[in-house]
């Protein structure tokens, strides 16, 4: 089956490109700029042009098995002046808008089309437990994910189903937000972040990657899927795992003014709030997670690094 992925060369569309061409699947990934040859046969490159709704591009659709829409200004890029904050949204209004219109005028249409989203929609929460059917928030992520998802419903049709990917936090050592946290905990400063008591909905890179494909294969599966974990947990219990898997202390608190006083409006919507999130629809459709506690997930990341550098 060919599969297209727009926005397939960062952290979440890397190793999806490279799970499903493993399995024998062709993978065309539209990138903005010329990308070097892959080493994979069975993945290869197109050049896209989002802000046009035409182009060579648009022939890679008609006939596929399915489109994957990951393309979007990263969220944690920079602080969110109000010019960032129109690129966070235009990004992914504009490459969601040429996909689904490149959709439309397909003879063939893909069967699905996965898009992009996040549990932000739910904006700041406590410890409600959320599930897809939750309202959506009135914040800035959540106005985000509200437009994002509401342009991607567009492709919706008798011959195309739409699943929009509320992502949580995905952990991996190469990438995402995993990445930053660790610097304060090799020098035994880590610790909880403001109140530490926010939801952090998280998953392993593993199971988002193995929760897309899923979803790809799974014709019953339309509109709004968390991708999340089945046991979110607060910030307090995250870092503590966290230092467990990294054999370091979690006992300095990041106050909340500081990061607020740091990063602005950012703090409160990435890192001082949360939501309670559980991926109901895949619980009762039957997935089966390889990694439901935050402990394994993160002790397997790091007994892997360990293993790699020649570490007991």
């Amino acid at each position: 089956m060919k599969i297209v992925i727009a926005g397939g060369t960062g952290f979440l569309g890397r190793p999806l490109c490279s799970s499903l061409a493993a399995d024998g699947h062709a993978v065309v990934v539209l990138s903005r700029a010329t990308q070097p040859a892959s080493r994979d046969p069975l993945v290869r490159h197109a050049t896209w042009t989002p802000e046009n709704e035409a182009g060579a591009w648009t022939s890679e659709l008609d006939g596929a098995g399915a489109v994957v829409n990951l393309a979007g200004e990263s969220i944690a890029a920079r602080r969110w002046t109000p010019a960032q904050k129109q690129r966070i949204v235009e990004s992914r209004l504009r490459a969601t808008r040429s996909l689904v219109s490149a959709l439309g005028r397909a003879a063939s249409p893909p069967p699905v089309l996965i898009s992009g989203s996040a549990v932000g929609v739910y904006g700041p929460l406590d410890d409600e437990i959320v599930t897809e059917d939750a309202r959506a928030g009135s914040d800035f992520l959540a106005g985000v994910c509200v437009q994002w998802e509401a342009e991607a419903m567009r492709g919706a049709s008798n011959r195309t189903r739409v699943v929009c990917l509320r992502t949580g936090l995905v952990l991996e050592r190469d990438g995402g937000a995993l990445p930053q946290m660790l610097l304060p905990f090799r020098f035994g400063a880590g610790g909880p972040i403001g109140s530490g008591r926010q939801y952090w909905p998280w998953i392993h890179r593993d199971d988002w990657v193995a929760l897309v494909r899923w979803a790809i294969d799974s014709p019953p599966v339309s509109g709004a899927l968390n991708v999340t974990a089945p046991t979110p947990v607060t910030n307090r219990d995250f870092v503590h795992a966290l230092g467990r898997a990294m054999h370091r202390p979690a006992l300095l608190p990041a106050p909340a003014f500081a990061l607020k006083w740091l990063l602005g409006e950012m703090a409160e919507g990435l890192l001082l709030s949360g939501q309670r999130a559980v991926p109901d629809k895949a619980l009762r459709a039957g997935y089966v997670f390889r990694y439901a506690v935050v402990d394994d997930a993160l002790r397997a990341i790091f007994s892997r690094q360990r293993a790699s550098a020649g570490q007991p």
